[in-house]
Order: C-alpha cells, then structure tokens, then sequence
C-alpha cells in the first residue's frame, strides 16, 4: 500500500528495472516510482519509494516509458511531460500537444517514436527525446477513445464507428 494517490487511479502502472511506476490524475496529480521488492505500508518517509512528482499526470491515458524518459499526458489534455525514469527530474514538463485537444487513449510507442491518439480521431506521432518534436499528424474523421495497438507494421485504431488498420508499405 502507497498513499499518495488520488481517487479513482485509472492509468496502468508501468515496471521497468526493478521499480513500478504508478500515477493517477483526478482532481489532483501523483506519480510514485516504488521499488517492486517493497512490502507493507509505503508511508511517506519509505525507502522504498524513489521518488514522487506532483504536476499534470493523467486521469485516464496511462503513461508510457521509453528508454530512460517516462511520458505521460495532463488529465484527459493534450498536454504532454516526460521525467528521468529513475531520478523522477523533469526532462520538460506540460508542453502543448499541437493539433490535439482531448486525450483517453494510452500512447504507444515503435522506433523511437509515440503514437498519441486524441478523441476527435487525430493523431500525433512524436520523436522520442529530450523536446517535444512533431513528425506527423494524421486525421480520421471519427471519435477515438481507444488505445492504439501496433502489431508488425501495423497500427490499429478502434473507433466508435471502425476498426482501422494503417501499414507501412515497402516502397
């Protein structure tokens, strides 16, 4: 047990190296990085716990990890963080997402690239690093609340209407 979370956690821990990665976004915002091998009651002055960060973490998308940066969205916005995974440091923080405006779909990620998909069925692919850097927009003209799912080079996107399937073809 690790106090320190808001009411109605929805985003998906992550784990990586030992240590679980959990956040939550409603009416507040908390993200805990714990170590896996913790037991009991984390309290605030714990060891086990390496590190809490306290702006813009999401109420439905979860966050996503991608080498040393943790990314994560504000609330249900197209506002966007990352945090050094292991010291919990910023890298940049609440960054506007262009072309994006509501956000419940969870990001994923391929080549070193991030997939973020907004309600009104756009979206976003961005470089992974230390600046936010837009490679490319992309619109359908139906709601996505879906997460996305990558199989190959495949990208399939559940709306309320279809089931879409984008491929990278050989050129």
């Amino acid at each position: 047990q690790c106090g320190g979370q808001t009411v109605n956690a929805i985003p998906s821990p992550l784990a990586a190296e030992g240590v679980v990665y959990v956040m939550s976004g409603y009416r507040s915002a908390a993200a805990v990085a714990v170590s896996l091998d913790a037991r009991g009651d984390l309290g605030d002055g714990a060891t086990a716990i390496k590190w809490r960060y306290g702006r813009g973490t999401p109420y439905v998308p979860s966050p996503i990890l991608l080498e040393d940066q943790l990314y994560f969205t504000r609330r249900n916005s197209a506002v966007i963080s990352s945090l050094n995974f292991a010291t919990g440091k910023p890298i940049f923080t609440e960054t506007r997402l262009p072309a994006l405006s509501s956000i419940y779909a969870s990001p994923v990620s391929a080549q070193g690239r991030i997939y973020l998909v907004g309600r009104d069925g756009t979206t976003l692919v961005i470089q992974h690093g230390p600046k936010l850097k837009v490679l490319a927009t992309n619109r359908l003209d139906d709601a996505i609340d879906a997460s996305p799912v990558l199989v190959g080079k495949q990208l399939f996107l559940r709306s309320a209407r279809h089931l879409y399937c984008i491929e990278e073809t050989d050129k």
